[in-house]
């Protein structure tokens, strides 16, 4: 079977089995503060699983994008050594929703991979939870005894709690786990060894390839557990591995799921795989990272320096880095694999497709980009190996290495290997503290702990916010949250007006209160986490602990109309764009406050100002015509496209999704909005960026604060005005200011030049013969650039005699060396570029130029003369 046909099989089976198949969820998440990727087939369901969102289907199953670069046999630093571990891999999954349980969950398992794929048997090993009295918890008996209906006793191994049993987080939703292993070695290697003793040895040959997940506990906040009162079934099967088992292969990478890119990085660099162990490395990180790096691409997440930026660009660095060090490519090439992903996975991913004149652009740049790091830090590091040498030493410092890492992004094993070309070493505890304090602070700042939900009510939050402002509310749960040292409160109420935070809108602010006027709290914020909205209050009241009387929930009405305008807003210049630049015009990302909008979109150039000035009439002329708001809150998702209602790459979307419609412009969208477009006053784009290769941002404001921006614009330009009279034509009169300020600073550059001309001639005195060489030495205060400015008289006078100005100069405390060789000296092998690096460090400076003109700034003019002696030793030495 190739991958394909695996994939298929599987979904084919649980369709089977009444389960329905559903698309993968982006691999980039978007609206959960605990998470940045999805790390495994769960994170979709986790709003079912907690209890926050109603169950649609009971039985479900897909093969979901993950990424993990972290945790359990996850560091991204032994990818590619291994055959077997992935950054970006695909996880198959069944779910059941208080529906099947274990018998079921492994029967379905046990069915498909021997009747199904027709694994051998014989080959097969499970394991359950060998208990943990610590918890109170015994042996999993239950699935040992249904395993015992499929496999001998001695197949059936116990496991530990860190292997086989399960847990959200520090609190939620968990349970015992039952993996499924293969063993693939040879029958002789089967033969000396058993396979039961190598599960979970991390054996390359005797590996897990399917987890089933019994969810039936709850974690507390202090340990402790209870009964979930729906159990779930979550399993999950690396599909990886799998396609490694059934296509009889010893490697992940030896399969059809990456050969096929294998090869294509072998024709794009000239190397053969499987002929050289770094190259092949080497090769396998590419192949792994180009996917993890294309999908995030495509879901929306852009290569950046903060939290999901970061981890991908660092994965695209890694992959640069490997290209670079054993594949010897010193030009972007990534890019160029585009096509082959697409090939391998297109089909079943159709948005790699969709995506892929915005995936390959970026992917190139970011290259690019980190070349020329690359190429800074050879240089910064010859220079600490040079440091070193002067110093009589062959280790350079740990803090040094971790800041060409941290810093300049340089990455440790590329230092280290030059530092082993060169015979020297780096000190590795002094680079570990550097990591762990950088982590420490990392993890400091994250920390959260979460005290368990006290539950007054049971219920589902229901969202009342895009009708009314105010209502009354009762509250279903809260708990208390600490966090960098400050406490609060997140509260679930039975319904809201209040918008919890998504798709780039911020949350509501506003304030609960008795309906007796007992007390009022301030709401600071509304936050979603896991599907769930949270409203934030810093205190609660004491009898807010203890009853559940109703309470008025209201939100800030000025606050929300100001959000309501930019949003709309948003949706307008989106529609002016795409009129504006064309169709290609996609969001790539935005963000709403109630100051002002940001929208990132892709476009390969600058936006011009006449492009933008019609965007912004477009948009206005939109305003100006009132469209009402036209919202089908409960539309198909087919029939919303059918409509042509625009979606948002990498945007997870249900059945049922709401439609946004301001005359010609048609949105997927769940945020809040205006009655009609004229309510929106007008918009003035203040600010058109790149953010990356091949996407632009624009920032607008609307209402109040557009007539601001008019009014400032307004008053700048009065005042130009009043600078010049109150002209009638300020445009002529600046440009007739202008002209007349160049005629006039030519004047003065004339007359200087005049000056250092008569300077430079009496200067000529000075020139003493010095080894053979005729010498002009200038040391003390002059004119910046002085020294630099007479070399063309110079070199008129002397350039075909052995002359050399040596100059260690300064003007206002500013230092500066300039060295000046003749022609003659220069064929001899002389170098001002030379002198001058040498002798900067004196002045606590850098510079550089040619092998006859070269200049150095500096810091510390204390250190004038000892560069000039050195200078001068540097030129008559073997004069």
């Amino acid at each position: 079977m190739t991958s394909k046909e695996i994939r298929k099989s599987f979904l084919d089976f649980f369709a089977s089995k009444q389960h329905q198949i559903v698309p993968s969820a982006p691999m980039v998440i978007k609206d959960d503060p605990t998470l940045m990727f999805t790390n495994a087939g769960m994170n979709p369901w986790k709003g079912i699983i907690l209890g926050n969102d109603p169950i649609k289907y009971p039985r479900v199953a897909d093969s979901q994008k993950c990424l993990r670069v972290s945790g359990k046999h996850n560091d991204l630093e032994e990818v590619g050594h291994d055959t077997y571990h992935h950054t970006m891999f695909e996880m198959l999954g069944n779910w059941s929703f208080g529906d099947y349980f274990k018998a079921e969950a492994i029967d379905f398992a046990w069915e498909y991979i021997v009747d199904v794929l027709r694994i051998d048997p014989a080959n097969l090993y499970a394991t359950v939870f060998e208990g943990n009295p610590e918890e109170g918890l015994g042996r999993d008996d239950e699935a040992a005894s249904i395993w015992e209906k499929h496999l001998p006793k001695d197949h059936i191994i116990n496991g530990n709690k860190h292997d086989n049993f399960w847990e959200m987080g520090d609190t939620g939703p968990c349970g015992p786990c039952s993996e499924i292993h293969v063993d693939s070695r040879s029958a002789a290697e089967k033969a000396q060894v058993p396979g039961r003793e190598l599960v979970n040895k991390d054996h390359p040959q005797v590996i897990e390839i399917w987890n089933i997940v019994f969810m039936q506990f709850n974690r507390k906040a202090d340990g402790s557990l209870e009964a979930l009162a729906k159990k779930v079934i979550d399993t999950g099967m690396g599909f990886e591995r799998l396609v490694r088992t059934i296509q009889g292969k010893q490697s992940n990478y030896d399969t059809d799921v990456f050969q096929p890119m294998l090869k294509r990085i072998g024709e794009l660099t000239g190397c053969t795989y499987g002929k050289d162990e770094n190259t092949d490395i080497a090769m396998r990180v590419i192949a792994d990272h180009i996917r993890t790096i294309a999908f995030a691409i495509t879901d929306g997440q852009l290569p950046g320096n903060e939290k999901a930026g970061y981890v991908i660009r660092r994965i695209l660095r890694r992959a640069v880095r490997y290209g670079y060090t054993f594949l010897n490519q010193r030009e972007a090439f990534l890019y160029k694999l585009v096509p082959q992903l697409i090939a391998d996975m297109g089909e079943a991913y159709p948005e790699l497709v969709k995506q892929e004149q915005q995936i390959t652009p970026v992917i190139k740049a970011e290259e690019e980009a980190f070349l020329k790091t690359l190429d800074k830090g050879i240089g910064l590091l010859d220079k600490l190996m040079s440091e070193a040498r002067k110093a009589g030493k062959t280790e350079i410092s740990g803090v040094d290495v971790f800041t060409l890492k941290d810093t300049y992004g340089f990455p440790l094993d590329l230092t280290e290997l030059i530092l082993r070309e060169n015979n020297m070493t780096t000190n590795e505890d002094e680079y570990n503290k550097a990591l762990e304090h950088q982590k420490e602070m990392g993890r400091s700042a994250n920390k959260q702990d979460l005290g368990d939900w006290t539950i007054l009510a049971e219920g589902e939050t229901e969202f009342v916010g895009y009708d009314q402002l105010e209502c009354e509310v009762r509250v279903l749960k809260y708990r208390k949250v600490s966090q960098k040292g400050k406490d609060f409160y997140q509260i679930v109420l039975d319904k809201t007006p209040f918008y919890a935070e998504m798709g780039g809108e911020v949350g509501d602010p506003g304030e609960l209160r008795m309906e007796n006027g007992e007390w009022r709290i301030k709401v600071i914020d509304t936050k979603r986490e896991n599907g769930l909205p949270m409203h934030i209050v810093e205190d609660l009241p004491a009898s807010f602990k203890t009853q559940n009387s109703k309470l008025i929930a209201t939100v800030n009405a000025e606050r929300r109309q100001a959000i309501a305008c930019n949003h709309s807003a948003t949706h307008l210049i989106h529609n002016a764009l795409r009129a504006v630049l064309g169709n290609h015009v996609e969001q790539k990302g935005s963000l709403v406050t109630p100051d002002s909008l940001r929208f990132d979109f892709s476009h390969f150039q600058k936006v011009t100002p006449d492009e933008l000035r019609q965007v912004e009439r477009l948009a206005n002329e939109l305003i100006r015509a009132d469209y009402p708001l036209e919202e089908s809150r409960h539309t198909p998702i087919a029939k919303a496209r059918e409509m042509g209602a625009m979606a948002l790459f990498g945007e997870k979307y249900g059945d049922d999704v709401r439609v946004v419609k301001y005359g010609p412009s048609i949105e997927l969208c769940g945020g809040c909005h205006v009655g009609s477009t004229g309510s929106i006053g007008s918009v003035r784009i203040v600010m058109e960026t790149s953010v990356a290769a091949g996407v632009r941002r624009i920032e607008a404001v609307t209402a109040k604060a557009a007539e601001q921006v008019y009014e400032q614009e307004a008053d700048t330009l009065q005042q130009a005005k009043d600078l010049f009279n109150n002209t009638k034509d300020l445009v002529c009169s600046i440009q007739k200011l202008q002209d007349e300020l160049a005629a006039t600073k030519k004047k003065l550059e004339d007359m200087e030049a005049a000056a250092t001309a008569e300077k430079a001639k009496a200067l000529l005195s000075q020139v003493k013969e010095i080894n053979g060489i005729q010498v002009l030495q200038l040391q003390g205060e002059y004119p910046a650039n002085f020294a630099r400015d007479m070399v063309p008289m110079l070199k008129q006078q002397f350039d075909t005699e052995r002359f050399a100005l040596v100059a260690a100069t300064q003007c206002d405390g500013k230092p500066a060396l300039t060295v000046y060789l003749s022609q003659p000296l220069v064929a001899e092998g002389k170098s001002a570029g030379n002198m001058i690096k040498t002798c900067a460090k004196f002045i606590q400076g850098g510079g550089g130029g040619q092998p006859a003109l070269a200049t150095a700034g500096g810091r510390d003019v204390n250190g004038l003369t000892a560069a000039m002696e050195e200078m001068m030793k540097s030129l008559t030495l073997n004069a």
